[in-house]
């Protein structure tokens, strides 16, 4: 998400505006459904995730809606990325989404939180204002899922931005959890097997009982080449760990 020339004052108000409503009512009402955050630099396989996601449970039994990126439907019809001046609103509305949906009682798989929001914000305007509002209402998510690093960079219009902001992206997010001591977990795999694996980090908070599931062998896990992981070519990185605590985070591969 490139930068687009700000506008202070009204990036002032719209920033007390969304603070305000954050310190109001950071947490969902009781009777809401829980919200499964799926969150992630550019080019991770997100919104493929949340789709995917969003028909495994319902295959399970469970009611589940899936809330879109409002970013991204941002940036389609303004044929432009945000300026700075833009962030708080956009980040509001992507919350607004989200509790609207959860206000049916089904499982809510979103695409995105006002966290992303403040993660662009700070990589992209030195802005890091938005951080303690977003933290808070990532706070009313039962579970927070990080789209690992794995999948290739591909072109996908405005938002794009280029392989090379995924590392700092990814890095301050995990920053941004870690400080708030927000469990979450990380997802790696393809396609059904990186499906496999988010629901498996997400099944406590979800209360699904996936033991009477057998999947394939080792078909989440990546394979290790000449006792390194055949993704990155660490020997001991997160992605052949497994579910293990890292920080207050957790690899699911």
């Amino acid at each position: 998400m490139t930068a687009t020339r700000p506008e202070a004052p009204r990036a002032e108000a719209l920033r007390a505006e969304a603070s305000g409503a954050a310190a109001g009512a950071p947490r969902l009402a009781t009777a809401s459904g829980p919200v499964l955050a799926v969150l992630g630099a550019e080019s991770t396989g997100k919104t493929t995730l949340v789709h995917a996601l969003a028909l495994a449970l319902r295959a399970r039994g469970r009611e589940a809606v899936a809330v879109g990126e409002y970013l991204r439907e941002f940036c389609d019809a303004q044929g432009r990325t945000p300026r700075a001046d833009e962030q708080a609103a956009i980040a509001a509305e992507q919350w607004r989404r989200i509790e609207a949906a959860a206000r049916g009682g089904a499982i809510v798989v979103a695409d995105t939180t006002p966290l992303m929001i403040a993660v662009y914000s700070d990589y992209i305007f030195g802005d890091r204002t938005l951080y303690e509002a977003a933290l808070e209402r990532q706070r009313a998510c039962a579970a927070t899922l990080l789209t690992g690093l794995d999948l290739p960079w591909r072109p996908d219009g405005l938002q794009r931005d280029g392989p090379q902001v995924r590392q700092p992206v990814d890095t301050l997010l995990r920053a941004a959890l870690e400080r708030a001591a927000l469990p979450h977990a990380v997802v790696y795999g393809e396609g059904e097997a990186r499906t496999a694996a988010a629901l498996a980090a997400a099944a406590g908070a979800l209360g699904l009982d996936l033991r009477a599931e057998t999947p394939e062998p080792d078909a989440a896990r990546p394979l290790r080449l000449a006792g390194r992981c055949r993704e990155c070519l660490v020997p001991d990185c997160e992605h052949l760990r497994g579910t293990v605590p890292r920080g207050t985070g957790k690899s699911a591969a």
